[in-house]
């Protein structure tokens, strides 16, 4: 699946939870997307839930930018538009440079998406693709 079929599908899934939860405040729609909330309410929604598995190591993670802003795919690279200190990068067999976020949890704190949020996903990652 490519970054940009994966942004559209996931799109769609968040835009039908947070209506979904239209009811809930913004700050209440944040804690909700708590992981070990999400796993218990929304197995659907990640298939890491389905594990009880995080994508990153971290007690207290949040998982409604379930990707990150900062992230930029071009034609023959994708980035970090902050130059995580905790991020690299893989060279595919073909050429193209992934950016390795594994290690990077900016966008899974509380305060983070706070300061980033709109319950528009979209919205928020509009600047990943060149």
């Amino acid at each position: 699946m490519s970054y940009q079929s994966w942004h559209e599908e996931h799109a769609q899934k968040h835009k039908k939870l947070v209506e979904k939860l239209s009811h809930l405040s913004d700050e209440e729609l944040i804690q909700y997307f708590d992981f070990d909330n999400m796993v218990e309410k929304e197995p659907d929604f990640c298939v890491m839930y389905a594990k009880n598995k995080k994508c990153h190591d971290m007690e207290t993670l949040n998982c409604y930018l379930c990707a990150c802003p900062n992230f930029r795919v071009g034609e023959k690279s994708s980035t970090c538009d902050i130059n995580s200190k905790d991020g690299g990068s893989i060279t595919s067999k073909d050429g193209f440079v992934h950016q390795d976020c594994s290690g990077c949890t900016v966008p899974h704190k509380v305060s983070y998406v706070r300061k980033n949020f709109s319950r528009d996903w979209k919205e928020v990652m509009s600047k990943n693709f060149d």
